[in-house]
């Protein structure tokens, strides 16, 4: 090969690489801030090296807000709670759960002010507890006050974000909160945990976070997905496979701290609120494949809530199996 066809075809090489980059799709992608180990995949890239996108990720404070970008097409993909899953396949937003990001344990938690005089449940009434209404905090704390035999009027509920929390939490503005971390961890610090989504689940009412697509993103960008839901079944398998790993020191950790601001020593007591299942474990009947059902009765108890006024009579158009069985190929 003489010199001149080396020069053209390492320029066309430069030209195909630059034309590449340029042209790649910029994708905004929604998610809350909780401190899981698919923020050290943020701080890596992988998304981006698994997908080829170029992905701005946009940090919501409740689902409420996620169902609004998610039903304009503001954003294609994002996290969202279950109970505001429900509640935007009630209303016949245009998304499909693919992949579930976490089960909510002790990671959400109703925490009592000390000095406030709540002890148990029945020592809401009367009191101030504030939630991110709309969130899977929010079904939860129904949930609990469901299960005391109490309903809702008994106390004030008051609807603020995780960061107003904190400041009314501060300012002796609210008696109790039914939120999670980072914001949960420091209100722990001059408070105590009446009852967690672990126990509110066994009770009957069971909440996650899952991963969403608009319907028809989903078909034109199949294999993009497919790179998705495996890049994010990595980053917790990362997790699962040595927990004790994740120690204060421990670079994945800093990553995550880096990406949502959460303290890096708390953030290994953090991880143990949550339960991350591997994509294997989600095709079964327990997880996606029971997704419809879960959707069903979360929307029941919303409309008997008087939280939605209508009920679908079949969920499992807002589920979408194929991603998640086909990354598993």
């Amino acid at each position: 090969m003489n010199k001149l066809n080396k020069m053209m075809m390492t320029a066309a090489a430069a030209l195909t690489l630059s034309t590449s980059a340029l042209w790649a799709e910029t994708m905004t992608i929604g998610t809350f801030s909780d401190p899981t180990p698919m923020n050290a995949a943020r701080a890596e890239k992988a998304f981006e090296k698994a997908t080829g996108w170029t992905i701005e990720w946009r940090v919501f404070n409740s689902g409420t807000d996620v169902i609004a970008a998610m039903a304009s097409g503001d954003v294609e993909v994002a996290e969202l709670g279950s109970s505001p899953l429900a509640i935007a396949a009630s209303q016949g937003v245009d998304l499909q759960m693919f992949m579930v990001s976490y089960a909510i344990g002790d990671s959400e938690s109703l925490i009592a002010h000390n000095g406030s005089g709540i002890k148990s449940l029945e020592d809401l009434k009367g009191k101030r507890v504030a939630v991110p209404v709309g969130s899977t905090a929010h079904y939860s704390l129904m949930g609990a006050i469901a299960h005391a035999g109490m309903k809702e009027s008994d106390l004030t509920i008051i609807s603020m974000p995780p960061d107003q929390i904190a400041a009314a939490w501060d300012q002796g503005t609210i008696d109790a909160a039914f939120i999670w971390p980072p914001v949960q961890t420091n209100i722990l610090k001059t408070g105590s945990r009446i009852v967690s989504a672990a126990q509110t689940a066994k009770w009957g009412y069971p909440t996650f976070n899952a991963w969403t697509v608009s319907t028809k993103f989903a078909e034109s960008h199949e294999k993009e997905m497919v790179a998705f839901a495996k890049a994010m079944d990595a980053a917790n398998k990362a997790y699962l496979d040595d927990p004790s790993a994740w120690t204060a020191d421990n670079e994945k950790v800093k990553e995550i701290a880096s990406v949502t601001g959460a303290g890096a020593d708390q953030i290994p007591g953090i991880l143990k609120g949550y339960t991350f299942v591997p994509l294997s474990e989600q095709v079964s009947d327990t997880w996606l494949g029971n997704a419809a059902n879960i959707m069903k009765s979360t929307a029941e108890f919303l409309k008997s809530a008087g939280r939605i006024d209508t009920v679908a009579d079949d969920y499992s158009a807002f589920v979408n199996t194929k991603i998640a069985e086909d990354a598993l190929k």
